[in-house]
Protein backbone atom coordinates (compact mmCIF):
# COMPACT_ATOMS: atom_id res chain seq x y z
CA UNK A 1 0.00 0.00 0.00
CA UNK A 2 1.19 3.31 -1.16
CA UNK A 3 -0.34 5.20 1.93
CA UNK A 4 1.11 7.99 3.34
CA UNK A 5 -0.75 7.84 6.21
CA UNK A 6 -0.40 3.94 6.84
CA UNK A 7 3.49 5.04 6.55
CA UNK A 8 3.53 7.68 9.63
CA UNK A 9 1.43 4.84 11.72
CA UNK A 10 4.13 1.65 10.70
CA UNK A 11 7.08 4.51 11.01
CA UNK A 12 8.38 4.73 8.11
CA UNK A 13 7.74 8.35 7.66
CA UNK A 14 8.08 10.61 10.61
CA UNK A 15 5.96 12.42 12.08
CA UNK A 16 5.43 14.90 15.20
CA UNK A 17 3.16 13.19 17.49
CA UNK A 18 1.07 14.07 20.02
CA UNK A 19 -0.71 11.56 20.88
CA UNK A 20 -0.97 7.60 20.06
CA UNK A 21 -2.66 4.96 20.91
CA UNK A 22 -3.53 1.26 19.89
CA UNK A 23 -6.17 2.74 17.81
CA UNK A 24 -5.86 6.25 16.54
CA UNK A 25 -2.45 8.58 16.14
CA UNK A 26 -2.36 12.42 16.61
CA UNK A 27 0.53 14.54 15.01
CA UNK A 28 0.88 18.26 13.61
CA UNK A 29 -0.01 18.36 10.06
CA UNK A 30 3.30 19.63 7.89
CA UNK A 31 1.43 22.42 6.51
CA UNK A 32 -0.74 23.89 8.92
CA UNK A 33 -3.88 26.20 7.95
CA UNK A 34 -3.82 27.49 11.74
CA UNK A 35 -1.43 27.85 14.46
CA UNK A 36 -2.33 24.74 15.60
CA UNK A 37 -3.11 21.56 13.28
CA UNK A 38 -3.34 18.74 14.30
CA UNK A 39 -4.87 15.70 11.83
CA UNK A 40 -6.32 12.55 14.27
CA UNK A 41 -6.08 9.59 12.14
CA UNK A 42 -7.19 6.02 13.16
CA UNK A 43 -4.40 3.32 12.64
CA UNK A 44 -6.34 1.06 10.50
CA UNK A 45 -7.03 1.92 6.77
CA UNK A 46 -10.29 3.43 5.96
CA UNK A 47 -10.07 5.44 2.51
CA UNK A 48 -12.84 7.72 2.23
CA UNK A 49 -15.94 8.28 5.20
CA UNK A 50 -17.99 6.60 2.21
CA UNK A 51 -16.28 3.05 3.37
CA UNK A 52 -16.61 3.12 7.37
CA UNK A 53 -19.17 0.17 8.28
CA UNK A 54 -21.01 -0.38 11.70
CA UNK A 55 -18.12 -2.23 13.29
CA UNK A 56 -16.32 1.50 13.14
CA UNK A 57 -18.71 3.41 15.36
CA UNK A 58 -16.77 2.84 18.21
CA UNK A 59 -13.45 3.71 16.43
CA UNK A 60 -15.36 7.15 15.02
CA UNK A 61 -16.36 7.42 18.59
CA UNK A 62 -12.50 7.39 20.42
CA UNK A 63 -11.34 9.56 17.49
CA UNK A 64 -13.68 12.25 19.01
CA UNK A 65 -12.33 11.57 22.31
CA UNK A 66 -8.49 11.74 21.10
CA UNK A 67 -9.80 15.33 19.90
CA UNK A 68 -11.26 16.52 23.34
CA UNK A 69 -8.01 15.18 24.68
CA UNK A 70 -4.93 16.95 22.29
CA UNK A 71 -7.46 20.05 22.46
CA UNK A 72 -6.97 19.70 26.53
CA UNK A 73 -3.07 18.83 26.23
CA UNK A 74 -2.27 21.57 23.90
CA UNK A 75 -4.28 24.46 25.56
CA UNK A 76 -6.61 25.20 23.15
CA UNK A 77 -9.94 23.77 23.74
CA UNK A 78 -10.83 26.98 26.39
CA UNK A 79 -11.06 29.29 23.30
CA UNK A 80 -12.43 26.43 20.92
CA UNK A 81 -11.21 24.75 18.05
CA UNK A 82 -12.36 23.49 14.12
CA UNK A 83 -12.96 19.87 13.52
CA UNK A 84 -13.22 19.01 9.45
CA UNK A 85 -13.44 15.91 7.72
CA UNK A 86 -13.09 15.70 3.85
CA UNK A 87 -14.70 13.42 1.82
CA UNK A 88 -13.49 12.31 -1.87
CA UNK A 89 -11.56 15.14 -4.13
CA UNK A 90 -14.75 17.62 -4.94
CA UNK A 91 -14.66 18.03 -1.34
CA UNK A 92 -10.72 18.67 -0.73
CA UNK A 93 -9.57 15.18 0.52
CA UNK A 94 -5.81 14.97 -1.11
CA UNK A 95 -5.13 11.79 1.25
CA UNK A 96 -6.95 8.93 0.83
CA UNK A 97 -6.97 7.45 4.04
CA UNK A 98 -9.43 9.16 6.46
CA UNK A 99 -8.21 11.61 8.87
CA UNK A 100 -10.17 14.62 11.13
CA UNK A 101 -8.41 18.54 11.07
CA UNK A 102 -8.64 19.97 14.39
CA UNK A 103 -7.42 23.33 13.81
CA UNK A 104 -7.47 26.08 16.43
CA UNK A 105 -5.45 29.37 17.78
CA UNK A 106 -7.29 31.95 15.39
CA UNK A 107 -10.98 33.00 15.17
CA UNK A 108 -12.44 30.65 12.36
CA UNK A 109 -14.25 32.59 9.27
CA UNK A 110 -17.77 30.82 8.20
CA UNK A 111 -18.73 29.63 5.59
CA UNK A 112 -14.97 27.82 5.16
CA UNK A 113 -15.59 27.52 1.37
Amino acid sequence: MNCIFCKIVNGEIPAKKVYEDEKVLAFHDINPQAPFHILVIPKKHISTLLELEERDKELIGHIYTVINRVARDLGFDEKGFRVVTNCKEEAGQTVFHIHFHVLAGRPMDWPPG
